[in-house]
This record gives C-alpha cells, structure tokens and sequence, in this order.
C-alpha cells in the first residue's frame, strides 16, 4: 500500500517559474484591505448617522422640554385648615355678609374701599331685601295673631328691623345721590306698599312706628316732586303718570301723605285726589283731566268750566 500510494510532492506553478515577477503595485495589498476597510466602515458609520432618528433635522431645531420634576408626596397625613377659596365655597350669604361686615368694622378703610367698588344697589334689589324684612315680621306673627300688646311685643324686633331697613334704603334714591327722578319714583312707589302693610295696633305709643313711617315716606315723595318738576318742567310725572299713582297711596293711608299730595298739585296743577279728604277726587280732576291727557286731545289751554252748569 505504501508503494502504491507513495506521497507526491505537491505541485505550486510559482516553484515551476522561479523568474517569473509579479506586477509592481504601488501599495501593498494588507494596506489597501485595510484602507478600503476603513473607509467602508467610515461610509457605513455615516449612512448609519443619516439613518438615525437623532440625526434628523426636526429633531436637531426641536429643544425638548425638561420634564418636570415630580411631586413627592408625603405619606404623612396631618390635619391642616381649609385654604381661603375653599373655605369660601362653603358659606351662604349671609354668612360671607358678616365675615365682610366683621372684617370691615376692623378696619376701616376696607370697609371704604368696599364702599367705593361696589356697584349701586337697583331698585329691585333694594326692594327684594325689604320683602325679605317682611316675610320674618309675618313669620313672627303667632297663630290668629291680633294687635294686641302681647303680638307686638312678640313681633317687635323683626317690625323695628323693617322699619330701620326702610329708614335706610329711602335716602340711597333720594337727590341728590340719585339724579334719575324715574329711579326715585320707582322705590318711593314700592316703599310706600310696604308701609302700607305696617301692622295698626290698639296702642297709641305703637300705632306711632307706622305714623312716622307714613311722614318720612311723605316727606321723601315730596322731594323728589320738587326735583323732577324743576328738569323738561315736570315732564316725567306728567308722563309717567305718577300723580295718579300719589293719588292712590295718600288714599290707601287715609290722607296722610299730605306733604307729598300738596308739592304734586302745586308742580303738576292737579291731583287725582285730596290731601285731607282721604283721596276722594277733586272736582277739577274729573273735569279737565291731567295736562298730558289735554295735550294729547288737542284741547290744552280750553276754559275752565266753573260753577254747577
């Protein structure tokens, strides 16, 4: 076995031709390898890079926003007071009134800045307050109520607290503070309903609270007459047929609205009722009626009949 299959010597064509030279490179093959390496790895890093999200330029003008820090929570629970808006949702009107009235009679000059900033109360406003008065003078009534000593002494601190409310509310309508007569004639005229309706006692000395109610009331409507027939000639208690409406209130408390009735005839030439008679009308009303209504028929200046013909 060793005779037939004797080992030859390998065959290399390069051992056969020892004269043969290989072609002149000008860089020898490892350093081409290794700059063409290189250089493809430089390609690949930079095709890399192009590819790469963070590379894109939206991402390269985009400054992303610092996260922001996270709340750590204590996880110990501790009983603190409510915060000021807060405790605030949790009082009604009437409790926030008192907080701002006790905070104003603190410190005074809070309570003028209050004052100055808060918008003139309407008339509206200023009446629903009054009804608001009423209801707890009512409520105060016992059951069958009469107008005895006893139902007035029950009921006296809720009638002297609607008294004072209109006491108070009255001179905010009054000129000069309030320059629009047809704003003050619109409180008087609701003022004076509520007075109306002022409890009649047996009791002279009480009777006296409505009694002075109905003078203040009077005195108030008269100077707002005064005032508004001094601007377009008392255009707006012509217009607004407030003479009537005078008329109607010095008859509903008998005649004693006598301030007010004497500077709306002495102003508007007539009224729809007297002074002293309890509202009855008066002659000259039913026959010539209000100046408007003699403007609008065309018949203002036409003599005046006189006499019982």
């Amino acid at each position: 076995m060793n005779v037939l299959l004797s080992p030859q010597p390998p065959f290399f064509p390069h051992q056969q031709q020892p004269n043969r030279r290989s072609p002149t490179r000008s860089m020898s093959p490892f350093h081409s390898t290794s700059s063409t390496s290189r250089k493809r790895k430089a390609d690949d890093d930079g095709d890399e890079m192009a590819m790469s999200p963070m590379s894109s330029p939206a991402v390269q003008s985009r400054q992303l926003a610092p996260r922001p820090a996270k709340k750590i929570r204590s996880n110990d629970l501790a009983g603190r007071p409510l915060t000021l808006p807060r405790l605030l949702e949790t009082l009604d009107a009437t409790q926030l009134r008192a907080v701002l009235q006790t905070i104003c009679e603190r410190q005074p000059e809070i309570g003028e800045e209050v004052v100055k900033s808060a918008p003139r109360p309407t008339v509206e406003c200023a009446l629903q307050v009054l009804t608001e008065y009423q209801d707890k003078l009512r409520q105060a009534f016992p059951y069958g109520g009469s107008n005895s000593d006893y139902t007035y002494f029950r009921v006296k601190q809720p009638l002297l607290a609607l008294i004072d409310a209109l006491a108070d509310f009255t001179p905010q309508y009054l000129p000069p503070n309030e320059t629009q007569a047809t704003i003050s004639l619109q409180y008087l005229d609701g003022a004076t309903k509520f007075v109306h309706e002022l409890p009649e006692w047996e009791s002279h000395s009480h009777r006296s609270h409505k009694e002075n109610a109905y003078d203040e009331i009077s005195k108030a409507w008269a100077l707002v007459v005064n005032e508004a027939a001094k601007k377009g000639a008392g255009f707006v208690l012509h217009s607004g047929g407030w003479d009537q409406t005078l008329a109607k209130h010095n008859q509903q408390s008998g005649g004693r609205l006598e301030a007010a009735i004497t500077a709306m005839a002495n102003h508007v030439g007539w009224v729809g009722g007297g002074g002293s008679n309890g509202g009855a009308p008066s002659t000259l009303a039913n026959q010539q009626g209000s100046i408007l209504d003699q403007l609008m028929a065309g018949n203002y200046g036409s003599p005046v009949r006189v006499g019982p013909w």
